[in-house]
C-alpha cells in the first residue's frame, strides 16, 4: 500500500513540482502587487428623470471619487472608465437630498471606492413648462445723417422655449445677437440667432432668424 502511494507521488514528479512552483509564484505576484490610490473627478449622471420634470438646480457639483487598487490598473485608468450615476425614478417637484454611495459608482471590478466628495447632493425639481415668447432683435450701427430706424421685424416673430416652470415663466422675450445695420438706407435683411439668457431654459428647434430693418427719413 505504501509502495503504491510512493509510486503515485513520484509519477511525473518533475511536472508536479514545476506546477507547484508556478502556482506559488503566481500567488506571490498577485498578493505582493503594489496597491495605489487615485482621485478622479467625474460628472454626476442622472438617470430615469421623470418626463414631466426638470432639474432646476443651477449648479450640479461633480463627484470626486477616490479609488484604491492594483497600481498597474491605476496607470491605465481613464476618467471615462468611472461613472457616478443617480437614479431619479419617482422624483417629484421640490427639493431632494441624494446620498452618493459606492453602489452608485461604476468602476473596474478590481478597484475599491474609498471616498466620494461630496457625499450628498441637494437637487431642486420643477415641472417642465413649454411656451412661446416674442423675439426682440437687437440692432446697432451708425446710420446716414437724416435717417433713423422706423421698424424692425423678426421672422419668425416668436420661438418656443422649454425648461423648469419657474424659469420659463420668468422669461419675457428672447433676444437676438447684435445686428450691425450700419449704412442701411431704406431696408436691410440680416440673419442671426435668438437666445434666452437663462441657462436652464432651452430653445426648442433653434433656427436662424431673419431680421429686417426698415429705415425712414427724419422730417426736417
Amino acid at each position: 500500500m505504501r509502495e503504491s502511494a510512493r509510486r503515485l507521488i513520484s509519477r511525473n514528479f518533475g511536472l508536479k513540482l514545476l506546477s507547484l512552483v508556478l502556482a506559488t509564484g503566481l500567488w506571490y505576484a498577485i498578493t505582493s502587487e503594489p496597491v495605489a490610490e487615485i482621485e478622479i473627478t467625474v460628472p454626476i449622471e442622472f438617470r430615469n428623470v421623470p418626463a414631466t420634470l426638470e432639474i432646476s438646480s443651477e449648479k450640479i457639483p461633480q463627484a470626486e471619487i477616490r479609488l484604491r487598487g492594483p497600481a498597474r490598473l491605476m496607470h491605465q485608468l481613464r476618467p471615462a472608465d468611472i461613472r457616478a450615476a443617480v437614479d431619479l425614478a419617482g422624483a417629484r417637484p421640490g427639493e431632494r437630498t441624494v446620498d452618493l454611495t459606492s453602489r452608485m459608482v461604476q468602476a473596474p471590478r478590481e478597484l475599491t471606492v474609498v471616498q466620494i466628495v461630496p457625499s450628498q447632493v441637494r437637487l431642486a425639481f420643477d415641472r417642465r413648462q413649454t411656451r412661446e415668447v416674442e423675439i426682440r432683435p437687437r440692432v446697432v450701427g451708425e446710420f446716414a445723417a437724416g435717417y433713423r430706424i422706423a421698424r424692425v421685424e423678426a421672422d419668425p416673430s416668436h420661438i418656443t422655449i422649454t425648461g423648469p416652470k419657474r424659469h420659463v415663466d420668468a422669461v419675457e422675450a428672447a433676444i437676438t445677437d447684435p445686428i450691425d445695420a450700419s449704412g442701411t438706407m431704406i431696408r436691410g435683411s440680416f440673419f442671426t440667432h435668438a437666445y434666452v439668457s437663462d441657462p436652464l431654459v432651452q430653445v426648442v428647434d433653434p433656427a436662424p432668424v431673419r431680421v429686417t430693418v426698415i429705415m425712414e427719413k427724419i422730417a426736417p
